[in-house]
């Protein structure tokens, strides 16, 4: 007999008085005092319902193999002979993961030097280009300048555009008319240099210890704020603002009115230069392009090129002394030598070291040497005339932000998330920093005035310094603070003579420090 619920022949057993059912008693007990009816039938049950049986002790009989000592020695050998052959295939598949893995080892160590052997090839190769294209005549520079589309409407013809794509575009290079050109303006603002003089009428330090806020001129978008760089002509005391709205504004200082907007990029402005001597203003933006504005006699300028030779954001535009000659400075890590009058890119220097591209540049005053910001913290110097890397310097911390020459030839000012660094061109070491703003503020922007003699910084606030010595100290001579109340100042600029200073920041407006009495207009 077997219990109803087990299945088993029950060690206590019990039958039901109501279903004569046989169960085993410890388990009819629990699901009585859980359930309370018959596992079976469902009807309703109690303990009062069951009667015990007696029953004879049951043996349980033995199987055949247990039953003697050979049965139990084969049955040993059997399972043992089962855990040999598992143990077996275990190693062999341990023996197969072996060869895999070794296998695939192989492959990646193969896989990685051929990628290393291609990126050498290519890097020769791209250098055999670079000399190649260096050594083209200047006649095909004149042919390409000659064939170029006419512009019109501040567009390239649809033939041009298509020339102006990277790598296809002919890099006539520097020629040897250029070059000399270039030694013969050095030579020229080098022997005037050593004969230079502070001009009696510049602001002198107690008339810049009490410069305040003159104006504030709305010049940008609300909706987009942010003035990321400014210029000044000197000769007309004109300013250029780049925004963030995408948009360069011409402001005339002196009436405190808006000469010009200029729209055109599609996205924010993140250069203006303008080159001293005629009426061209340069523009560079993110959208990756440098645009040439030409000026009227009636204010307007008009769009006359659009380079489009570089792949990533255009960070920074320079012009060289000639005013003939500019360089744009590129996250693509790459910088280009453009002839202003046919917005020609004669050469595109690309940089093989591993950084992630150029934040700003700038020309040395005698336009010889060529200084460069990366985004990796490195100050680099170019050799203009041979394209190369003459110099490096390092120990900033964060992508270079501004680069500065001084106009006396020797001193190089350049501005980081840290702090601003000043190196001494004739040793190429770095003789001080100045350590303006803790460490969540990023110093912005950092400019030599024209004489020399003062240097503005920008950053959470507004600092001037004079200029002092490899050993003197140069001392602050006036903090003005940011009053758009963004705590960033981005950009600041001397006016002609250091009478007034000009400086952008991250909301709308361009603001004019001086002396009081000498602004006009208090808003424009």
């Amino acid at each position: 007999m077997h219990c109803s619920v087990s299945g088993e022949v029950p060690e206590e057993p019990v039958v039901s008085k109501k279903s004569g059912l046989l169960y085993e008693k410890r388990l009819i007990e629990r699901h009585i005092s859980e359930y309370g009816k018959c596992p079976i039938t469902g009807e309703p049950l109690t303990m009062d319902d069951v009667v015990p049986v007696e029953t004879g002790k049951i043996v349980k009989p033995r199987t055949v193999q247990t039953a003697s000592i050979p049965g139990m020695l084969g049955m040993f050998q059997n399972e043992w002979d089962g855990l040999m052959l598992s143990n077996f295939a275990l190693e062999q598949q341990l023996h197969t993961a072996r060869q895999e893995l070794s296998h695939a080892l192989y492959q990646h160590d193969a896989a990685c030097r051929v990628i290393a052997r291609l990126k050498k090839e290519r890097d020769e190769a791209r250098s055999l280009l670079t000399q190649a294209e260096r050594q083209i005549p200047m006649f095909a520079s004149e042919a390409v300048i000659a064939n170029s589309s006419v512009l019109s409407n501040g567009k390239r013809a649809a033939e041009d555009d298509d020339m102006a794509q990277p790598g296809k575009r002919v890099r006539p290079g520097i020629s040897a008319s250029i070059i000399t050109e270039l030694t013969d303006c050095n030579a020229a603002l080098s022997q005037q240099r050593k004969k230079r003089q502070i001009p009696p009428t510049l602001a002198p330090i107690d008339a810049l210890e009490r410069y305040t806020q003159l104006s504030s001129h709305p010049l940008h978008r609300t909706s987009k704020p942010g003035i990321l760089s400014i210029d000044i002509q000197y000769s007309k005391d004109i300013i250029a603002t780049g925004g963030v709205d995408a948009t360069a504004v011409i402001f005339d200082r002196p009436s405190g009115q808006i000469v010009s907007a200029l729209s055109g990029h599609s996205k924010r402005v993140t250069s203006v230069k303008f080159v001293a001597e005629g009426e061209f203003l340069l523009t560079g933006s993110a959208d990756k392009t440098v645009r040439v504005w030409q000026g009227s006699e009636d204010g307007n300028y008009d769009c006359r090129h659009i380079l489009k030779d570089h792949t990533a954001e255009v960070q920074a535009v320079t012009v060289h002394a000639t005013n003939n000659f500019f360089v744009t400075a590129s996250l693509d890590n790459t910088w280009c030598f453009y002839d202003l009058s046919s917005g020609l890119c004669l050469t595109q220097v690309a940089d093989t070291s591993k950084t992630d591209g150029y934040t700003s540049a700038a020309f040395h005053p005698d336009g010889l040497i060529l200084g460069t910001g990366t985004s990796e913290a490195v100050v680099k110097i170019w050799d203009v005339k041979s394209q190369a890397n003459v110099a490096k310097f390092e120990g900033h911390v964060g992508p270079v932000t501004a680069i500065s020459f001084s106009e006396n030839g020797y001193f190089l000012a350049t501005a980081a998330h840290d702090s601003v660094k000043l190196w001494d061109l004739r040793k190429l070491k770095n003789f001080r920093t100045l350590n303006l703003y803790d460490s969540d503020t990023p110093t912005n922007s950092v400019e030599f005035d024209h004489s020399g003699s003062y240097i503005g910084i920008s950053g959470s606030d507004i600092r001037v310094y004079q200029v002092g010595s490899v050993k003197a100290d140069w001392n602050c001579i006036k903090t003005l603070p940011d009053l758009s109340g963004t705590g960033r100042a981005t950009c600041v600029k001397f006016g002609p003579e250091s009478n007034y200073i000009a400086v952008g920041s991250m909301d709308h407006n361009l603001r004019i420090f001086g002396l009081p009495g000498e602004e006009a207009p208090l808003e424009s």
